[in-house]
């Protein structure tokens, strides 16, 4: 089934609709997709083979990288394109430093939001306080519902201000994954409580999967993508912002 679904995708895209092609880092023969521009589709399409393979890569990522199973059960529809202030594009598991991802980046994705839709947008990391005892599964960044089919993710309703990557020391590489889900029913009146950025508090121990269950969202994330990063010596001073000397992730 899930072979079936990702092969359907990829005639999708190759009929001119994208999704699972890394839009940052592909030049098609004679069209371009650029970061931070409106503009159109490529008019020149990759043939269905390279479009398939891409399709077989995605997946395999979130699988190899373990993402898949253990923070979601399935991949992502799709590919959410991520970038950070001096253009530090997130890129299906590479690596960034915590200081190139310590500020709000610009999401977007294709193909592009349902105009009528709302959606959620969450990044969330599996390995608190490290990967071999992840004992504060997930520890959440980052958590934004209500957000028009515009993916004006300014007009969402932010439950939980944004906090850069900061793995403690020796707890070696972090994953950190984006993940955009469509809402079904609407607007969302969530009772979880707003976090500051300022404070760590109530950020551990928190599931994606079921929050998306909690709140009826699609059975599928309709985007998403995953970055790593390990400690360096900026991490202290997040540390600092959130009121504490160590373990934040």
């Amino acid at each position: 089934m899930e072979t079936r679904r990702h092969f359907a995708m990829t005639q999708k895209l190759a009929g001119k609709s994208l999704s699972l092609v890394d839009f940052p880092l592909t030049n098609f023969h004679h069209g371009t997709v650029t970061v931070g521009k409106s503009e159109a589709a490529p008019t020149c399409w990759p043939p269905r083979r390279a479009v398939t393979m891409a399709a077989l890569e995605f997946v395999r990522d979130f699988k190899n990288h373990k993402i898949v199973p253990d923070v979601i059960p399935v991949p992502p529809e799709s590919l959410l394109q991520v970038t950070y202030p001096g253009e530090h594009r997130v890129n299906l598991g590479n690596v960034l430093m915590p200081k190139q991802v310590k500020d709000i980046p610009v999401v977007r994705w294709m193909p592009p939001a349902e105009p009528a839709s709302y959606y959620t947008l969450c990044m969330t990391d599996p390995d608190a306080p490290c990967r071999t005892t992840p004992k504060f599964r997930e520890w959440h960044h980052w958590l934004v519902v209500n957000i028009p089919g515009n993916g004006d993710i300014d007009r969402g309703d932010v439950l939980s201000e944004y906090i850069g990557a900061a793995p403690a020391k020796k707890t070696g590489l972090h994953r950190y994954v984006f993940l955009l889900y469509q809402q079904p029913n609407g607007l969302l009146d969530c009772d979880e409580a707003r976090l500051s950025n300022r404070s760590s508090q109530g950020r551990g121990k928190f599931s994606i999967q079921k929050f998306s269950e909690k709140y009826q969202l699609s059975p599928v994330p309709v985007a998403g993508n995953f970055f790593q990063a390990q400690w360096s010596e900026y991490v202290p001073k997040l540390y600092r912002q959130l009121g504490q000397f160590q373990n934040a992730f």
